[in-house]
């Protein structure tokens, strides 16, 4: 199982990689900065200088419905932010 699920591609996080060479993905909840580092590392042949992770936990939801009340919740989270080393990049696009 990888550690990277997809990257985050956004109009933010584009402009954070054209001028600080950062790039975000969603990460499964589990890993951890050592396992996010060294699987951006080994898919995109970058040197990582730094990983921050943010946790977002599930965002619940109820609806009034003709059989009653119905809950429900989406899943739990995780999104990483890599930064990489002065002239690596990582491109995205590359393989549409």
């Amino acid at each position: 199982m990888s550690v990277l699920i997809r990257p985050i591609i956004t109009e933010k996080m584009t402009a954070d990689g054209e001028l600080f060479n950062r790039y975000g993905f969603y990460v499964q909840p589990g890993a951890n900065k050592l396992e996010i580092k060294a699987a951006v590392e080994a898919t995109y042949g970058v040197s990582v200088e730094k990983v921050r992770t943010m946790n977002y936990g599930p965002t619940r939801k109820s609806r009034y419905t003709k059989t009653g009340i119905q809950h429900g919740k989406t899943n739990a989270m995780k999104k990483a932010i890599v930064d990489v080393a002065e002239g690596d990049i990582i491109d995205f696009y590359s393989n549409l």
